[in-house]
């Protein structure tokens, strides 16, 4: 794959403060995936379409990602990106509110990667267990939240996210078929394997 063209995404994204995956998540999500190797990905938050394209170098024959982005400029840059690197009949980009679009939406999933709303998290994990394949991986970024989410963090700024992301992990580790490890790796990782 054409990487300087992922290199000026990447670079575009961090100059303006896009948040993408970091580094470090990138390198444990790979991992995953190689062993994984999917055939359908669900990403919910796409951004610029970054990650989407760093996950499509571990699709099988054949394989899709369907990625889903509220905000309309991103989702519209990340169409771009993504035909600038031919890989539209690969990645297909939804725009609109995920809560909305979710529903919409069949599976089965190989792999679901949860990096939108914060304080939505524990919705998108309900319609991730509705679409997950036997076996599906569930990842979800930054559910450490820059370390409010295990302190006594209550500021009014944060707090819908920081709720949020403490129901989200309660839900995983209450839920019996799901294996969950969490990672202190980047902004944290949630890592659920459905069994």
């Amino acid at each position: 794959m054409e990487n300087t063209k992922i290199g000026a995404i990447k670079e575009k994204a961090i100059k303006e403060h896009i948040p993408i995956i970091m580094d470090d998540t990138l390198e444990v999500v790979a991992k995953i995936l190689e062993q994984a190797k999917p055939k359908r990905i669900l990403e919910i938050g796409t951004a610029i379409g970054y990650s989407a394209i760093r996950f499509s170098e571990y699709l099988q024959n054949d394989g899709i990602i369907d990625t889903i982005e509220r905000d309309e400029e991103k989702a519209k840059e990340a169409i771009k990106n993504i035909k600038e690197l031919n890989l539209e009949e690969q990645i297909h980009v939804f725009i609109g509110d995920a809560l909305e679009i979710l529903p919409t939406m069949k599976g089965p999933y190989d792999i679901v990667f949860i990096d939108a709303a914060k304080g939505k998290y524990p919705i998108f994990l309900e319609q991730a267990l509705r679409m997950l394949e036997n076996n599906g991986i569930i990842i979800a970024d930054n559910v450490l939240y820059k370390g409010y989410v295990m302190s006594d963090y209550n500021k009014h700024k944060q707090r819908t996210a920081v709720r949020g992301l403490r129901e989200f992990l309660k839900k995983l580790e209450e839920n019996e078929n799901l294996q969950t490890e969490i990672l202190n790796i980047g902004d944290g990782i949630a890592i659920s394997k459905k069994i």
